[in-house]
């Protein structure tokens, strides 16, 4: 049977719930049809949903027919909850996307519209309402192909067409085929369109169905979900486990619900899950655990009404209660953590609590409700005492204020809404935190950079575990990941940087976790301090459409707004402008739009990101932030003297700390490096050693093997012909994403080294070098040994982790082995498992976080290797490599070995040279 997720979206008042209801009736799931105006709807169950006759929360249901099973997620539809309808996007199989036939295409919908084409899901669209007066199915058609898609396609009847199974005419099979080149050659030949290729391409987002109907009159619903059967495929799925967890909700008795979707494997109840890493081989770093829970229960909702399984097999949304620690976006077992969301809220207001109400108390229970909608991002101002909340707008509050009082019994008021700004950093700085209260020492160097626009704060590493042992590294990275970072400008939240820690010092005897916590702290506001700062405002990406003779007043306010716009266009009648403006001077001009046109105009407007402030000076004042008189976020040092310790100002910490990282700037071009002159000469330095430096190595200052550059060209420019470009990225190993509305965050350790790993194809070297095949052929064993001997002298040198691969895919009930020999690791794959196989599944895991290079000759091995972004090496290279390293090693000796003798030579007692001298010319005696 097809199992399928699909989610249901539209703006709001475009009649999703009703086309909800519709399809819960033809499949039997209710007996009578419910409606938005009456509150007895089937999903819509919540009270302030019956009230105010709109969906706030997400749902689902259960809908089966005889060969299709169904879980239907109905999303909200207004803006304000649109973060809660992302959230859902990502466990999608297939969409419909509902529009109001007497509206159009509205900017809602638009948002809707590219947040599908970013999460890649196919989508089916439902016009409804065309039983209203003024509705023309033709301009409707043009409106969707003009604001969505081109290859939007009326799948729905021809007026007249009263058959009992629907088909889809010539005309349509020729719209269809004109979406695809391939398709269109062979229609053009045949005269017909496959079920199958019609299905292959709605998958590809290349089609578009498009049906037209009145949800509320049961007018084109069956015809559409009959499409839907029709040309719906089930994804394979793979047999390990997975899961995406996308909402977090409490049920009546206050018990924590997970909702997930299965994406592969089987769930079964009392399993136990953690957020642990993918399993790895012998030496590979895991992410770092951070709960292990049991899935006590698994229930299967359909509206308010559950049923609890044993087992939840793939493609199966499933709420899971006992998971206390788990969070919208992450991924279980094989499933990798999603994307950021794109929709954050951009106004902040304060909650005003009644006199008698304990704010640390309800701050408590708020962070319980901000579990459950993470949009809802709640602040605490300690300098004001004040509860602040980021939220999308209006209705949100009112939603807002009777959850908290239906939860907590507690009435409150939002204060007025302001823009929600942020910082960040123009030139690159170096922030040092120290903290040496008695009895107490750490102290951190940071470097920070201006990140990538979007990227949001990442942190890494480029400190030698020689200097600074690992577990006290983590601990710095954890501190940086825990905190939300304050810019000094406003307090607003840091984003857009890259923090590297540089180096670091710990006392044997007097640190503890929490003095680095102080000392990393203290570096960042050390450091933003001496930098130059930015404040950053969201901006808006919005398109103008009113009629031609009023886009001269649309142009003169925008230059009022100071935004930016691209040329008008005109259409006919009807002109657009597009360009940029900030939300601050664009919140309220939709109702000038509407009153200036007469209710003919339409503005869009998407969310761009965030984009310097042009008033920052007056921002900053009427702000009136005192980066000194925070004291929640210090930005001096604490150092000991006489058995005291004292506070030393932000400017004046380089006077007394203790290390020196090596760093120098160029105060031209703004550039950082570190000095190894300097380095050399102060012990306790990030970089003694020129292989952690990330400015210093080989490419990009990490070590790669390769072949020759001209067959590593000709093989990317293959690569990159058929697949598109190799995308190869640094981070070493990435630790979780972490998404707030401010500041957007990912977390990363280990840059600019990588762990460096080396997957060999053992039976592959071995009958490509000459001298190890002919040693094959009479005994294969003694070849393998041959070959881990070497490879374990040249892994002496290198020092990278080397694993070699063995087939033993041809031996009966062969279980995978993983053998230690020496310095390296041996693999003997598992029965029907190739090298090749194990390799491709090795380096898909590690390839995006560990420096991997394979080594092999198999051709269609190493194009597939690279898709991952992982090197390659022949197997000639290999040779010449380990050729080439043996010679400096044998060089490096020499020249050690004659240094030694001459040192030798030049200090003995001058008799003693005088008689080597004589046995060297041969005339010594018989003395």
């Amino acid at each position: 049977m097809k199992k399928l997720v699909i989610g249901i979206l539209a703006h709001v008042d475009a009649g999703k719930t009703t086309l909800s209801e519709r399809l819960l009736y033809l499949c039997g799931v209710i007996r009578q049809i419910g409606r938005v105006d009456h509150g007895d709807t089937f999903l819509d169950n919540y009270e302030l949903e019956k009230e105010r006759g709109i969906t706030i929360f997400s749902k689902q249901a259960i809908l089966k027919t005889e060969d299709m099973e169904v879980t239907l997620l109905d999303t909200p539809g207004h803006v304000d909850f649109s973060a809660e309808m992302e959230r859902t996007l990502q466990v999608l199989d297939y969409a419909i996307l509902v529009i109001n036939g007497m509206d159009g295409v509205q900017s809602h919908t638009m948002t809707l519209w590219r947040l599908l084409e970013r999460y890649k899901v196919p989508v089916f669209l439902f016009v409804n309402k065309m039983d209203q007066n003024g509705t023309d199915r033709d301009a409707l058609l043009t409106d969707l192909k003009t604001h969505l898609h081109e290859n939007c396609v009326d799948f729905g009847r021809t007026e007249g067409d009263t058959s009992t199974e629907y088909l889809l005419d010539p005309e349509q099979m020729e719209n269809i085929a004109v979406c695809d080149e391939k398709l269109l050659e062979k229609y053009l030949e045949t005269g017909s369109v496959d079920d199958a290729e019609i299905r292959e391409l709605i998958v590809q987002r290349k089609l578009f169905p498009c049906y037209f109907g009145s949800a509320l009159k049961a007018e084109g619903v069956e015809d559409f979900w009959n499409g839907i059967q029709k040309y719906t495929s089930e994804p394979q799925r793979p047999e390990e486990f997975g899961a995406k967890v996308f909402k977090i909700a409490r049920d009546e008795q206050g018990n924590r619900l997970t909702y997930m979707k299965i994406t592969g494997g089987c769930l079964k109840a009392k399993t136990l899950l953690s957020s642990r890493g993918k399993q790895s081989l012998p030496g590979v770093k895991q992410k770092q655990e951070d709960w292990q829970e049991k899935a006590d229960q698994l229930r299967l909702y359909s509206g308010a009404k559950y049923t609890t399984i044993t087992e939840a097999d793939a493609g199966t949304v499933c709420a899971v209660t006992g998971l206390s620690r788990t969070y919208p976006g992450e991924g279980l077992g094989i499933e990798s953590e999603s994307e950021l969301p794109v929709l954050e809220p951009v106004l902040n207001y304060q909650i005003q609590l009644p006199v008698d109400c304990d704010p640390h108390q309800m701050l408590q229970k708020l962070r319980q409700l901000e579990e459950e909608e993470p949009e809802l991002h709640i602040l605490w101002d300690s300098q004001l005492g004040e509860i602040h909340a980021q939220l999308m707008g209006e209705v949100q509050i009112e939603i807002l204020k009777k959850l908290i009082w239906d939860r907590f019994n507690t009435a409150v008021e939002f204060g007025a809404g302001s823009i929600v700004y942020k910082e960040t950093i123009a030139e690159p700085v170096e922030g040092v935190g120290h903290f040496e209260p008695l009895r107490h020492y750490a102290e951190v160097h940071l470097l920070i950079e201006p990140g990538e626009p979007g990227s949001g704060c990442q942190f890494f590493t480029a400190c030698s575990e020689d200097v600074l042992a690992r577990n006290w590294q983590r601990l710095i990275l954890t501190h940086l990941e825990e905190k939300e970072h304050l810019g000094v400008l406003t307090g607003s939240p840091l984003t857009d940087v890259q923090i590297t820690l540089l180096t670091g010092r710990a006392h044997t005897k007097h640190t503890e976790g929490g003095d680095f916590r102080q000392a990393t702290y203290r570096a960042v506001r050390q450091g933003l301090r001496k930098a130059k700062n930015i404040l950053l405002e969201p901006y808006y990406e919005f398109r103008i459409e009113v009629p031609a003779e009023t886009i001269g007043r649309a142009m003169a306010d925008v230059q009022k707004m100071q935004g930016s716009f691209e040329s008008p266009e005109t259409d006919g009648t009807t002109a657009v402008l597009k360009g940029t403006a900030a939300v601050s001077q664009m919140r309220d001009y939709q109702k000038e739009v509407v009153a200036y046109t007469h209710g003919t105009g339409k503005l869009f407007c998407t969310l761009k990101g965030y984009a310097p402030c042009r008033n920052q000076e007056e921002i900053v004042k009427n702000t009136g932030y005192d980066p000194e008189g925070d004291l929640e976020n210090p930005t001096g040092s604490v150092f000991c003297a006489h058995g005291a310790g004292f506070v030393v100002p932000w400017d004046q910490v380089e006077d007394y700390m203790h290390l020196n990282s090596g760093l120098a700037f160029d105060e031209m071009s703004g550039e950082s490096w570190y000095d190894a002159v300097d380095c050399a000469e102060n012990p306790g330095t990030a970089v003694e050693n020129a292989s952690v430096s990330r400015y210093s190595g080989g490419k990009n200052g990490k070590f790669s093997y390769s072949g020759s550059y001209e067959e590593e060209e000709e093989l990317q420019a293959i690569f990159e012909r058929t697949f598109g470009p190799v995308k190869h990225e640094r981070t070493a190993f990435q630790k979780k994403t972490v998404h707030s509305t401010a500041p957007t965050v990912r977390y990363r350790q280990g840059r600019p080294r990588k762990e460096e790993y080396l997957l060999v194809d053992g039976y592959n070297i071995i009958f490509s070098w000459e001298e190890l095949n002919e040693l094959a052929k009479e005994n294969i064993h003694a070849a393998c040994d041959k070959l881990k001997d070497i490879l374990s002298n040249y892994q002496g040198y290198r020092k990278c982790t080397l694993i070699l691969v063995f087939d033993a895919y041809k031996v009966e009930g062969h279980v995978e082995e993983v053998l230690t020999y020496h310095n390296i690791y041996v693999v003997y794959t598992r029965e029907a498992e190739t090298a090749d196989q194990y390799i491709e599944k090795t380096v898909y895991k590690i390839g995006r976080q560990y420096q991997v290079t394979v080594a092999t000759s198999d051709g269609l091995e190493q194009v597939i290797i690279m898709g991952q972004g992982a090197h390659r090496i022949s197997a000639q290279g290999l040779k010449k490599e380990i050729e080439d390293t043996e010679r400096n090693a044998r060089a490096q000796w020499h020249e050690q070995r004659q240094s030694s003798k001459t040192y030798l030579f030049e200090h003995m007692p001058e008799e003693f040279q005088a008689q080597m001298e004589k046995i060297r010319l041969g005339e010594a005696g018989e003395e």
